[in-house]
C-alpha cells in the first residue's frame, strides 16, 4: 500500500515537471537571439541624426542695408545713389554758404573801417584839389565813397581842362555834372556789395524742395521694396524711410542758414547804401561851396 502511494506521488511530480517544461517563457526573460552576420551586413546603416534646425533667415531690409545701430553717416552710406547725390549737393551748398558768410563778414568789416578812415580824411580837406588827392590815395583804392568823391572831382577837373567855367553862373552846370558822375558810381554800388547774395537766396528758396525730392524718391523705393518683399515689418522698412528723411533734414540745414545770412547781409547792404546817400549829399555841398568861392 505504501509502495502504491509512493509510486503515485512520483508520477504526479513527473507530470507536473512535464507541464512546466512545455509552458512558454515570458518575453522579457527570453534570451536575445544570436546575431546573424549575413543579416547584419545587409541591414542599412542607421541614418545620422537630423541636423539642428537652421536659424530663421533675417528679413531683408527695404531701402538699404542694416549695419547695427543707425547713424546719419551709416544712413548716408546705405542710401540710394540718387538720394546720396541729393545729399552731397546740399552739403556742398551748405559749406559754400558758410564760406560766403565768413568772406562777407570780413569784407564788410574792412569796408566800414576804410570808410571811416576816408571820411575822417575827407572832412579835413578845404579845396576840390584836396578832395581829389584824398579820394585817389592808394590807401582808399576801391572804397565806394572814395570812388564817388574821385568821380565828382574828376568831372570838375575835366570841365576846367576843357576850358569850361565852373564858377559863377556856370557853377550849377558843373555841379550837376559832378552829381551825375556820383550817381553813376552809386548805381554799381549795390552790385559790388551784393556778391554771393543770389547764391544764398537760391539755396534758401530751393534747398527744402531739393531735399524733399530726395525724400520722395527714397520713400518711393522703400514702398516698392515693401511690395516686392510682402512685409510690413517696421524694422525692415524703417532704414529706407529714415535715409529718405535725412535728405529733407539736410535740405533744411542748408536752407535755414542761407535765408538768415541773406537777410542779414541785405540789411547791411541797405545800411551802407544809406550811408552812401548821406555822403553824396555831403560831397555835393562841399563841391558847391568851393565852386561858389571860385576854388
Amino acid at each position: 500500500m505504501f509502495d502504491i502511494k509512493k509510486t503515485n506521488i512520483l508520477l504526479a511530480m513527473a507530470a507536473a515537471g512535464v507541464l512546466m517544461a512545455g509552458t512558454p517563457v515570458l518575453a522579457q526573460d527570453a534570451p536575445a537571439p544570436a546575431a546573424d552576420p549575413a543579416a547584419a551586413a545587409a541591414a542599412p546603416v542607421a541614418a545620422p541624426a537630423a541636423p539642428a534646425a537652421a536659424p530663421a533667415a533675417e528679413p531683408a531690409v527695404v531701402g538699404g542695408e542694416s549695419h547695427g545701430k543707425m547713424t546719419p553717416a551709416s544712413m548716408f552710406m546705405d542710401a540710394d545713389p540718387v538720394v546720396k547725390t541729393v545729399m552731397i549737393g546740399l552739403v556742398l551748398a551748405s559749406i559754400f554758404t558758410w564760406v560766403l558768410l565768413l568772406i562777407k563778414i570780413f569784407e564788410f568789416g574792412a569796408l566800414n573801417r576804410r570808410t571811416d578812415q576816408f571820411l575822417e580824411s575827407f572832412r579835413q580837406t578845404r579845396t576840390i584839389a584836396d578832395m581829389r588827392r584824398v579820394a585817389t590815395a592808394d590807401e582808399f583804392d576801391g572804397n565806394p565813397l572814395a570812388d564817388m568823391a574821385a568821380a565828382a572831382t574828376d568831372e570838375i577837373e575835366l570841365s576846367r581842362q576843357a576850358g569850361l567855367s565852373v564858377t559863377g553862373d556856370h557853377a550849377d552846370s558843373a555841379l550837376m555834372r559832378a552829381q551825375q558822375a556820383v550817381a553813376a558810381v552809386q548805381a554799381g554800388l549795390a552790385k559790388r556789395l551784393s556778391g554771393g547774395q543770389q547764391f544764398m537766396a537760391s539755396v534758401g528758396s530751393t534747398g527744402p524742395f531739393i531735399g524733399l525730392f530726395g525724400t520722395v524718391y527714397g520713400i518711393m523705393n522703400s514702398f516698392i521694396g515693401i511690395a516686392n518683399t510682402n512685409t510690413t515689418n517696421l524694422a525692415v522698412v524703417a532704414p529706407g524711410i529714415a535715409e529718405a528723411l535725412l535728405a529733407t533734414g539736410i535740405g533744411l540745414f542748408a536752407a535755414i542758414p542761407a535765408v538768415i545770412f541773406y537777410n542779414y547781409f541785405n540789411t547791411r547792404i541797405s545800411a551802407y547804401g544809406t550811408r552812401s546817400d548821406g555822403f553824396s549829399a555831403e560831397l555835393t555841398n562841399a563841391i558847391s561851396r568851393n565852386l561858389d568861392k571860385g576854388a
